[in-house]
């Protein structure tokens, strides 16, 4: 259905290849950067990857300014301020960020705060709070998950307030993506699953959310069908290269289409879910994909059923009869999910995840206030959130 009115934007240039790294030193130069800060964390400087990206520089006469090394999983408030000393004290103009959703979004808090010349990222929060052009940044992704290399958001933790902060502007998009084979096969299975599993909520909740739209839709599909071929491929073989190449752009062009149509109770629930019990977002994704459809069903049956397609292929969905093919497509995810706890121990419940059911309501009540809920097909309370974090906790 053509919406009366929508908008759709992402300037983000993509480089994509097996050997794509090597663009980034002319990248970075066509962005008018002569000392780049790298961003990353320890996971990947040990894997060697922070090596992979040096080496590309090693033909060219540009400066790395320094490299940041100190990022945690779930990135704060605390790890932007210590990086804003480091990009200021090495007199660094841009910023190249590699590694996953926390090292992204920490790169993008950086880029408010040194580009504001702030020293309190918390200003900031919330949408379109951003007027200045920002320093160049660069995004190479070693998780085919968040998308965030083409994305206008960013969610950085608040451990004082435990809330995760979000930011939103069309000023956080990146100027570069680069999609690099290398870079995504040393993730072990399980992290493979639940990035994976981030990628598909993004592009399923993007087509049925209030905002959705055709441009949003045409990415949202494909990414489905890819991670549909790819997903069990990648985590099955971390060495696939062509299942890797595959999801990194399903995880890219989910990232776009969610960036523009956003999203809905699936990430109110696990934003909630991360701020309180800090379960992986990949994880809180996966265990809740379901649920979130199920929630929405009455009033989205028409673009759950169309999902049959990219879920299942053109067969399963001409077979399936008609008022069928929205439990349809839930099953198939939920098969899905089976498949992957199976191959990697991607946990289904919350109660494997970690969480506690004396949680359950400070994750209700956290999630009603998520800004993800304005673009919900349908409204949510906090009894609504209770029951359905009921439902996914074992």
């Amino acid at each position: 259905m053509l919406p009366d009115y929508y908008e759709f934007y992402n300037p983000v240039k993509i480089v994509s290849g097996h050997k794509a790294l090597e663009n980034l030193p002319y990248e970075l130069d066509q962005l008018g950067a002569k000392r780049p800060i790298i961003v990353t964390d320890k996971g990947v400087s040990g894997a060697g990857l922070v090596d992979i990206v040096k080496n590309a520089f090693a033909d060219s006469d540009m400066i790395i300014g320094a490299i940041f090394d100190n990022t945690p999983p779930d990135s704060s408030i605390d790890t932007v301020n210590e990086l804003v000393k480091v990009y200021r004290s090495n007199d660094c103009d841009s910023i190249v960020a590699v590694g996953g959703g926390s090292v992204i979004d920490t790169a993008k808090g950086l880029n408010i705060v040194i580009t504001e010349d702030a020293d309190d990222l918390a200003k900031f929060m919330g949408a379109e709070m951003l007027k200045k052009p920002m320093k160049p940044l660069i995004v190479i992704p070693t998780t085919s998950g968040t998308g965030s290399e083409v994305t206008l958001a960013a969610v950085i933790n608040n451990p004082e307030k435990k809330m995760k902060m979000p930011f939103t502007s069309y000023h956080l998009l990146p100027k570069v993506a680069i999609l690099d084979t290398r870079m995504t096969l040393t993730m072990p299975p399980k992290i493979t699953a639940a990035t994976g599993m981030d990628a598909l909520t993004h592009a399923v909740e993007a087509f049925i959310c209030d905002q959705k739209n055709p441009v949003s839709d045409a990415h949202a599909m494909v990414a489905i069908s890819m991670i549909r071929d790819n997903l069990v491929k990648a985590v099955k073989d971390r060495k696939d290269k062509k299942a890797r190449l595959a999801m990194s752009n399903a995880s890219c062009l989910a990232g776009a289409a969610f960036s523009n149509s956003m999203v809905g109770i699936v990430h109110a629930l696990g934003h909630a879910t991360g701020g309180v019990c800090h379960v992986p977002h990949g994880v809180a994704m996966s265990i809740f994909l379901p649920f979130g459809l199920e929630y929405n069903i009455d009033a989205s049956r028409e673009y759950i059923s169309e999902l049959l397609f990219p879920l299942g292929g053109a067969e399963i969905y001409a077979a399936t009869p008609k008022d069928k093919r929205a439990e349809k497509s839930i099953e198939l995810i939920r098969n899905l999910q089976k498949e992957l706890h199976s191959l990697s121990g991607l946990p289904m419940t919350l109660k494997e995840a970690g969480v506690e059911k004396s949680q359950l309501e400070e994750i209700a009540k956290t999630a009603i206030n998520d800004g993800s809920l304005i673009y919900n097909p349908l409204d949510v309370n906090v009894d609504e959130a209770l029951a359905v974090l009921k439902k996914a906790y074992e």
